[in-house]
């Protein structure tokens, strides 16, 4: 009995480098095996498989879910910032800027006050 073969890829980007692997396998692969057949890991060891967050084309996936044929496994990196608290970081800004455009205003009533002397 010959068990049916799938090939899929295996993702993983850093800001200054990206790589997708391609992998075959056994239909019924899950996406942990992918992962480790990829030998990504051995490539970029700050990988830890007990703790990535992965996706398949996107979306997040579970890593016992059975790829297959032509399926993309992404493994995602940790956040830098909490996306929430960057956006209030930066709302808070633009209200800060418009309430600090008020400095040229304050340069041009300098200049008329200075005009009536």
């Amino acid at each position: 009995m010959s068990s049916e073969s799938i090939e899929i890829e295996v993702a993983y980007a850093k800001p200054d480098e990206q790589v997708i692997l391609s992998v075959k396998g056994e239909k019924g692969m899950t996406v942990e095996q992918a992962i480790k057949r990829s030998k990504i890991i051995e490539r970029f060891p700050e990988i830890d498989l007990d703790t990535v967050k992965v996706g398949i084309f996107g979306k997040a996936a579970k890593k016992d879910t059975e790829l297959s044929a032509g399926d993309r496994v992404e493994i995602y990196r940790a956040l830098i910032a909490d996306p929430k608290e960057a956006r209030k970081k930066r709302a808070a800004e633009g209200k800060q800027l418009k309430k600090g455009g008020g400095a040229t205003d304050d340069k041009a009533a300098g200049d008329k006050a200075g005009e009536g002397e």
